[in-house]
């Protein structure tokens, strides 16, 4: 599928419009520290999936989320008058996934790094089994060979 440079057009003033709605007109109380952060529309302009992040508890992220559904009526209506379209496309409100996937992926860094460490430790103190080179040398096969007679 091709990219469409319209409807990233768009989705970009989408974007604007909806984060500036959400600050000026939507005053539902339900509403926490929301943050849009993304929007995708279709190539036809029909749809468009508006991605956003909730600072806060499972709850108030629960509850944004139905604040949000209960507005996306005026909301889409906005963006119509806003963007002066033809067809307004459907929108759907997706949280996004991202500050959670990171925080993960730092997790698992520093878990890294501590492993990392503690196995620099141990390697500082190691030593060799043998001796420091097990290999055969040429030189030391004609030693072995002189004390074989």
């Amino acid at each position: 599928m091709g990219k469409n440079h319209r409807s990233d057009k768009v989705a970009d003033r989408i974007k604007v419009v909806v984060a500036q709605l959400l600050e000026t007109k939507i005053k539902d109380p339900r509403l926490g520290f929301v943050t849009i952060t993304d929007a995708r529309v279709t190539g036809d302009l029909q749809h468009a999936s508006i991605f956003y992040t909730v600072f806060g508890t499972p709850e108030e992220r629960e509850a944004t989320a139905e604040a949000l559904e209960v507005a996306r009526g005026q909301i889409r209506t906005e963006i119509g008058r806003r963007l002066g379209i033809k067809h307004t496309p459907s929108v759907k409100f997706i949280v996004d996934a991202i500050p959670e996937a990171s925080a993960h992926l730092e997790g698992l860094l520093r878990e890294m790094h501590a492993a990392d460490a503690a196995l620099a430790e141990i390697k500082a103190g190691a030593e060799f089994a043998g001796e420091a080179d097990p290999y055969k040398h040429d030189d030391e096969d004609d030693a072995d060979e002189e004390e074989a007679k």
